[in-house]
């Protein structure tokens, strides 16, 4: 199985979803180290996504960089910025392709984490959403196998929250909070967890 338009649109659909069921506790969880705002950007930028999706190219990389623009037609978010940016490199990386193999995922993914680390001039290990894309981009090395390939990248980010979780930011707004965030989720790594999962249809 590959990734093709069709798969993408049914991914646009479980994101969409994911993102209407958790947008309280992302501002729950952003309200404890941050704006309190996460669930607002989330759902109103894949909306909008949504809303784009029934007229998207099979060129995947046209329909990745569409969907980026309408994710950040709706907030000016530096999280949303950040995601877009990371879909923006992926769109770059497939430009012309319609399918997609599996085993493109982890590199992908490590495409995103790149150049979303060169936007926002941050550090691995800092907790933050970047250490969620590393640690999918890890598991997912070397596998080929869709469902291989869908349950290594749900559990790494997963095990990336938890990983974390009683650590203190050190990076990003969270940062200022200090000791205050350990022991607590930080919110893009939340929303990254709920992102994954949805994608690789593989909802708790």
């Amino acid at each position: 199985m590959s990734i093709d338009r069709a798969a993408l649109i049914a991914g646009i659909d479980r994101l969409a979803a994911a993102m209407e069921r958790d947008f309280d506790m992302l501002n729950t969880a952003d309200g404890a180290l941050g704006d309190g705002d996460l669930g607002v950007t989330m759902t109103r930028g894949m909306r909008l996504v949504a809303e784009k999706a029934p007229e998207l190219p099979d060129d995947l990389g046209m329909a990745l960089l569409q969907c980026a623009q309408a994710f950040t037609k709706s907030s000016g978010s530096s999280y949303g910025t950040l995601l877009a940016t990371g879909l923006m490199a992926i769109a770059k990386a497939v430009k012309g392709e319609t399918e997609l193999s599996a085993g493109r995922v982890s590199e992908l993914v490590a495409t995103a984490r790149d150049q979303m680390q060169a936007r926002g001039k941050a550090e691995l290990g800092g907790k933050t959403v970047l250490d969620s894309l590393d640690a999918v981009a890890s598991a997912t090395e070397g596998l080929g196998d869709p469902e291989a390939v869908a349950d290594a990248a749900a559990r790494a980010a997963g095990e990336a929250l938890d990983a974390f979780r009683d650590k203190k930011a050190t990076v990003g707004r969270a940062r200022i909070f200090g000791d205050k965030s350990i022991g607590m989720d930080d919110p893009g790594m939340l929303a990254m967890n709920s992102i994954v999962k949805a994608l690789a249809d593989r909802q708790e």
